[in-house]
């Protein structure tokens, strides 16, 4: 009877603990493969597989340590391969072994595609779909199939997507009705009465931009017509004027932890870091990056460093002194660019108060701190954690939905607001607050195609190739100002700098994570790696957005300042190329290799001060 036990007892626990096999079921020739086997009996130290196809086979021992196997393995030929191990028939299973070369075409088409079309949309979706073509065999039909109903679904389903997408719509319904509502014009009116001279009327324009900092084209659009007939009655340059405004919309919106970016960016962080199994919030993340992002940050500094001085140097001192000097302004047709203003965003009305914009603001902002400190405290309870910080509460947070429940608080409270003061009825604040989301739809379209080449990327093992390529030859702490490079050629060129975050985010991340343990770095150093790869993504994008001639927020500063468009863009040209360099050799490199990113900004403004006195002229 004993024996009978003992024998079922064995069987019990082999269909129980049943030997499970861990590896991809599309792989790469010449590309370290990782694969793991676990619960294999505890008397085993060595387990033997044969790996064979139509014309290959090869035996491989793989050590056994703790009743697990976790190793990696090489394919040097493509096609189907068979894994077969004769001792436990379970684990047998069949790889597919594509050329490595292919797992960096889906990205690359879609960066070329982007360049020669200028369509995000369309460069991304042909991105994936010849990913998908790589993955189910070469069938086309089977590929589109797949692209729709596996692909963007699964990209659509995960949880946090689905909470980026929603907060993201709530997050412009406000925009929609604050704009509506008179409340950003409210804003802006309180600044403009600082406006006395030249350089108080730049100054004054400066800050506006920084205040309207939750929407770079909520910031062009109004900034630009606010401050447009004080400006012209101050004689400042209408390409000054247009430098100004765009060099505070993207740049600002792109630093603030609340804006209509947050959702897009916290999104691609997010999915690059499960890539790489890591720990890490999306939202700590973003939140260490910030201290990394040299451009945007310079560039703001510069703004004021030129209207504090009063000074330039290039193109931009003949525009001024021009201006000064009385000559006719660089303009263009005053109903064009008067139609795109106010017909689109501007309140139009004599009830503009700051109020109505200031309030929803802090509704978001303190919203969702408090949001960040009860969901990371929810978190930490639930671990069992009672010794914990601030910084450890907003590492354990949901940032998802401490912005969703901050955003959707904030679009009540304003619509209340609006009808209470009678300057909107219920139907016209709805509508303001579906306009405001459909203004929306093109960045969340955008993003779920980014989560799409996301998973084609990893599922193609494409950063895994790209290291066994570049293997020793690059020092990981040389990828952030190289990914900025990259960021800066590719947002310019294409105009986008969504479209640029979107196609390089999901390859960087994984990319700078391997070649840091590749390379034997220790936590503190693979971490500012990251840090500087994201960051270079966002400073680098923001580049393009804001000084490419066929960037949208380019595009409506000119048109919101009444500007010449060719005029703003060559310009403003030579101050942007001059941040970005200083911002390279100075920012982006030195603290990769472990300088302190607040001393490098502090040399960085140095630095600009000096080069910039050194070019510039006094404007009379």
């Amino acid at each position: 009877m004993r024996k009978i036990v003992t024998v079922l007892l064995i069987l019990i626990s082999y269909n129980i603990f049943a030997q499970k096999i861990e590896i991809p079921i599309n792989t790469l020739s010449n590309t370290n493969i990782p694969i793991k086997i676990t619960d294999l009996p505890d008397s085993l130290s060595e387990l033997t597989c044969l790996v064979s196809s139509e014309n290959y086979n090869n035996k491989l021992i793989f050590k056994v340590k703790e009743n697990v196997v976790d190793t990696s393995i090489i394919f040097r030929n493509t096609g189907k391969m068979y894994i077969k191990f004769s001792d436990f028939s379970k684990l047998n299973c069949e790889v597919r072994v594509i050329p490595g070369i292919l797992s960096i075409i889906p990205p690359l088409v879609a960066i070329i595609l982007a360049l020669v079309l200028r369509q995000v949309i369309v460069s991304l979706f042909l991105g994936i779909f010849i990913g998908a073509l790589f993955i189910y065999d070469y069938n086309p039909i089977t590929a589109l199939f797949r692209l729709a109903d596996t692909i963007m679904l699964n990209s659509l389903i995960d949880k946090n997507h689905a909470l980026i997408i929603l907060f993201t719509f709530l997050m412009g319904g406000v925009i929609g009705i604050i704009s509506k509502n008179g409340g950003m014009v409210g804003l802006a009116n309180k600044i403009t009465k600082l406006a006395k001279t030249p350089k108080s009327g730049m100054i004054a324009t400066w800050l506006t931009g920084v205040i309207i900092f939750f929407d770079d084209y909520s910031n062009s659009l109004i900034v630009g017509n606010m401050m447009r007939p004080i400006t012209d009655k101050l004689r400042i340059s209408r390409e000054k004027l247009a430098y100004i405004v765009d060099s505070t919309s993207a740049p600002v919106t792109s630093l603030f932890i609340i804006s209509t970016w947050i959702g897009f960016e916290l999104g691609l962080i997010e999915d690059g870091l499960k890539v790489i199994n890591s720990n890490y919030s999306a939202y700590d993340v973003f939140l260490q990056t910030i201290q990394y992002r040299f451009y945007p940050i310079a560039t703001l500094f510069f703004v004021l460093l030129v209207s504090l001085s009063n000074r330039d140097f290039g193109p931009m001192l003949k525009a001024e002194k021009n201006a000064r000097s009385g000559l006719p302004l660089s303009v263009i047709d005053e109903s064009e660019a008067g139609n795109v203003i106010n017909d689109k965003f501007l309140y139009k009305g004599d009830k503009a108060r700051a109020i109505n914009a200031l309030i929803p603001i802090a509704i978001i902002l303190f919203g969702t701190m408090a949001g960040l400190y009860y969901t990371g405290l929810d978190a930490l309870k639930e671990q069992g954690i009672k010794n914990y910080s601030i910084r450890t509460i907003i590492s354990n947070s949901n940032s998802y939905l401490a912005l969703l429940w901050s955003s959707l608080a904030a679009g009540i409270i304003a619509i209340i607001m609006s009808i209470s003061q009678k300057i909107l009825n219920l139907h016209q604040s709805f509508n303001a607050w579906t306009k405001g989301i459909e203004g929306m739809l093109f960045a969340n379209l955008i993003l779920v195609f980014a989560w799409g080449i996301s998973l084609i990327t990893d599922e193609l093992n494409t950063a895994e190739y790209i290291i066994s390529i570049i293997g020793n030859s690059i020092d990981p702490r040389w990828l952030p100002v190289l990914v900025f490079i990259i960021c800066a050629i590719t947002s310019f060129s294409t105009g986008t700098s969504w479209g640029t975050m979107a196609i390089v985010m999901p390859i960087v991340i994984p990319l700078g994570h391997k070649l840091s343990i590749a390379a034997g770095l220790n936590s503190i150093d693979t971490d500012i790696v990251l840090y500087g790869v994201v960051s270079s993504v966002l400073a680098g994008s923001v580049f393009g957005d804001h000084c490419s001639p066929i960037a949208d927020t380019t595009i409506l500063s000119s048109l919101a300042s009444g500007c010449n468009h060719v005029e703003h863009v060559r310009t403003q040209l030579p101050y942007a190329i001059l941040v970005a360099i200083v911002c390279m050799l100075i920012g982006d490199i030195p603290t990769a290799f472990g300088l302190s990113p607040i001393i490098s900004i502090l040399l960085i403004f140095s630095t600009l001060y000096i080069i910039f006195r050194y070019l510039s002229v006094k404007v009379s």
